[in-house]
């Protein structure tokens, strides 16, 4: 059973910064698609960013491009989210997700990643 665990979560300013992270329990982690995603009270999930196994395709929600940057470390497990420039539009429960067949690539869509963490919330107050 594949398990994802997210810190990082907080409250924060507008304009400030949070790093999330994002650990896999299988040794096999290195291998997987990543995506983070979030979802705001009284909202549907949402895409925000998603990294390939090696880190090669990288793609990013439009509403975050230029403010958020999705990285991995294969040999210490995590991935990352580096959020800066926060808006309170950012305020949601960000969860991690992992898709095993990486040969699909990266993807937008919630239902390619069939692995989830319980999720970090992140507060930006204005």
């Amino acid at each position: 059973q594949v398990q994802l665990v997210e810190s990082g979560g907080g409250l924060v300013q507008a304009g400030g910064s949070l790093r999330l992270s994002c650990a896999v329990s299988q040794h096999t982690f290195s291998t997987y698609t990543l995506g983070w995603f979030r979802q705001a009270p009284g909202k549907e999930r949402e895409f925000v960013a998603a990294i390939s196994w090696n880190g090669g395709d990288i793609i990013y929600a439009d509403s975050v491009k230029g403010r958020f940057t999705i990285s991995r470390d294969n040999a210490r497990n995590p991935t990352y989210l580096q959020m800066n420039s926060l808006k309170p539009e950012d305020t949601a429960v960000y969860y991690c997700a992992a898709n095993r067949e990486s040969w699909l690539g990266v993807s937008e869509s919630g239902d390619r990643y069939p692995y989830w963490g319980q999720g970090t919330q992140v507060t930006v107050s204005s």
